[in-house]
């Protein structure tokens, strides 16, 4: 199980028991809200996308979108995301629990500037009903991100 890989990768910084596990489904930014009893722009959504030659995956805040020119302007192509049925394989993680930890070692991970909002965020955990509160230091640390980057908009 996927928040079982989470788990023992959390271990390594002595942080698995801050896990949230809830009763019902926090696949979607909305539902994560709900759970959490936040605003919806505080869930660090994880976004899986495959490039020509890698995989990544692009952390937002809950109430953006991708900018297809920023996307393409950072790496060099259009932003594809990876079909729903091949994420897990890729990614280690499958859709609704989709999040930058315990992933496999040829996955990047990138944060978006939209990121910087909040002092907190809350990503999934590799399940669809988890989530962890993380500061932005701690996400990049934890994350093992490759950098910072703006390839977003908000949604209006």
């Amino acid at each position: 199980m996927s928040i079982e890989k989470v788990k023992n990768y959390f271990k390594n910084f002595g942080i698995e028991d801050r896990i949230i596990e809830f009763d019902t489904s926090s696949a979607t930014v909305e539902l994560a809200a709900a759970s959490l009893h936040c605003q919806p722009e505080r869930i660090a959504k994880s976004l899986s996308f495959m490039l020509k030659d890698k995989i990544v995956i692009v952390v937002t805040v809950g109430d953006v979108k991708v900018d297809n020119k920023k996307f393409k302007n950072i790496f060099g192509t259009k932003a594809k995301m990876i079909d729903k049925d091949k994420v897990e394989d890729l990614i280690g993680h499958e859709v609704g629990g989709v999040c930058p930890f315990g992933i496999k070692d040829n996955v990047d991970v990138y944060l978006d500037e939209s990121l910087k909002r909040f002092e907190t965020v809350f990503p999934a955990c590799g399940s669809s009903n988890s989530a962890i509160e993380v500061t932005l230091d701690e996400l990049e640390e934890y994350s093992k991100y490759k950098e910072w980057i703006d390839v977003t908009k908000n949604m209006e």
